[in-house]
């Protein structure tokens, strides 16, 4: 995983969800339960998360904090947030060197890892929130497919061929794939492979 991917997703989520910016997000729904407005405060509290990882390093906590719009922010301005926390984690990420280990609850990560995660988090908010709002994001497939190499490797072998971001949305329990077992408690690998 590359900052370009992390760049690739955030431009192209922030492209599909723009034209909503209009329509009030605390009323449109997001991801599970969360309206639209909780999912973008997510989507850009963990971006900002992982980059706190890797510029502190710790190897067995999170950094101890949670970002949040403030309570009067527009759509826009949530969007924005979201995108600011991308590209922080982007530039965390090109700044570290490559034998950084920083903790993650599914192994320390390197910069390539939260590279990764970030990519997940901005491909599958950014769908709930496009699905919500009555969008449809068309991620690069390439992506999509790096994606799954780095974070889901047990998704790679028995998937072979099929649309890779189908195959993400059925990783992270978005989507059914014919004769697979749906992804219930799913887990991405965060640390390097090997």
């Amino acid at each position: 995983m590359h900052t370009d991917d992390l760049d690739t997703v955030t431009a192209h989520v922030a492209a599909i969800l723009a034209p909503a910016t209009g329509r009030d997000w605390s009323a449109a729904p997001g991801t599970g339960d969360w309206t639209a407005r909780r999912t973008a405060e997510h989507l850009g509290d963990c971006l900002l998360s992982y980059a706190a990882q890797l510029v502190a390093r710790p190897t067995d906590h999170y950094v101890r904090f949670e970002a949040f719009a403030d309570k009067d922010a527009t759509s826009a301005e949530l969007l924005e947030f979201a995108v600011t926390g991308s590209r922080l984690l982007a530039a965390a990420v090109r700044t570290a060197p490559p034998e950084t280990r920083a903790y993650h609850p599914t192994g320390l990560a390197d910069p390539a890892g939260f590279a990764g995660m970030g990519c997940v988090e901005m491909l599958v908010h950014g769908h709930d929130l496009a699905t919500g709002l009555g969008l449809t994001l068309d991620p690069s497939r390439a992506v999509c497919a790096r994606v799954l190499t780095r974070m889901f490797p047990h998704t790679t072998a028995q998937l072979t061929g099929l649309d890779p971001w189908l195959v993400l949305l059925w990783a992270t329990d978005r989507a059914g794939l014919p004769d697979q077992p749906r992804q219930t408690g799913w887990r991405w690998r965060g640390a390097p492979p090997g």
